[in-house]
């Protein structure tokens, strides 16, 4: 396990208020790792190695290591993922339940891929299971075919 650090903004948190994805404003967040990370990451990629992401902040930080060519040891991101995003580094994420209309929620959607259906019918069990939300709640794995076929 490494440390990817990606510092939350409050922009994180702000609904997504924009009629289309593209009208919304990504804030810049903060983000650092160590290079003993970054140079493991690159192992894992080489080998086909499944990276498990442990929250959206991140695949955030490790997707944008992908467009960066390489992580910065500290740098900022603007990455924005949206439903089909075409994901580089990870191939499961561990996350809470997000708000409707946030960047959090639409990066699951992009993870789970398919149609915003298959999203509904994942919230929808976790409310009906009495499941809590946001940071302090309950969580889940998503994980792309691709991790089960390594």
């Amino acid at each position: 396990m490494e440390d990817v650090v990606l510092l939350v903004g409050a922009g994180t948190f702000a609904p997504v208020t924009a009629e289309t994805v593209g009208g919304h404003g990504m804030h810049a967040e903060l983000m650092s790792s160590r290079r003993a990370c970054v140079e493991r990451v690159g192992r894992h990629v080489e080998s086909r190695s499944p990276i498990v992401a442990m929250g959206t902040t991140s695949v955030r930080a490790l997707e944008s290591m992908y467009w960066f060519g390489d992580m910065p040891i500290f740098g900022t991101t603007q990455l924005l993922i949206v439903p089909k995003y075409p994901f580089k580094m990870v191939d499961a994420i561990i996350t809470n339940f997000h708000q409707p209309r946030s960047t959090l929620l639409m990066l699951v959607s992009a993870f789970l891929g398919g149609t915003p259906q298959d999203l509904f019918n994942v919230y929808q069990e976790a409310l009906d299971r009495g499941y809590r939300f946001l940071s302090y709640g309950d969580s889940c794995i998503f994980a792309r075919p691709s991790f089960f076929e390594r």
